[in-house]
């Protein structure tokens, strides 16, 4: 995937908003105003995704390109270098991430 199917990929989401709220170069996917998806458009591109602490883990062991994020909690969120990764990799991350941070919304704010 490159960034634009990502983006593309992510806005499809149901609740989904996109902005540039750090800087011009950081692209944040944001889920009834729940940061779920960040991907830097500078330098290496990577995508990072907020994962339960054991899959996060197991993630960074399996796979060379996932590793702790970067200004992020590293017990929760990891970055994945784009261009080594498969879509089916990177979707599965975004779904995952997307649920994961759904779920912790409160169910009255997911109604409205």
């Amino acid at each position: 995937m490159n960034i634009e199917e990502i983006q593309q990929y992510c806005i499809t989401k149901d609740n989904v908003t996109e902005s540039f709220p750090f800087d011009n170069t950081t692209l944040v996917f944001k889920v009834l105003n729940k940061m779920f998806a960040v991907v830097n458009l500078d330098g290496e591109t990577k995508l990072t995704v907020k994962c339960n602490p054991e899959t996060a883990i197991e993630l960074r062991e399996n796979f060379d390109y996932v590793l702790p994020a970067y200004h992020f909690n590293k017990k929760h969120w990891n970055s994945i270098t784009i261009d080594k990764a498969t879509d089916n990799f990177l979707k599965e991350q975004i779904n995952n991430s997307y649920l994961l941070v759904l779920e912790g919304i409160p169910k009255i704010k997911q109604k409205k």
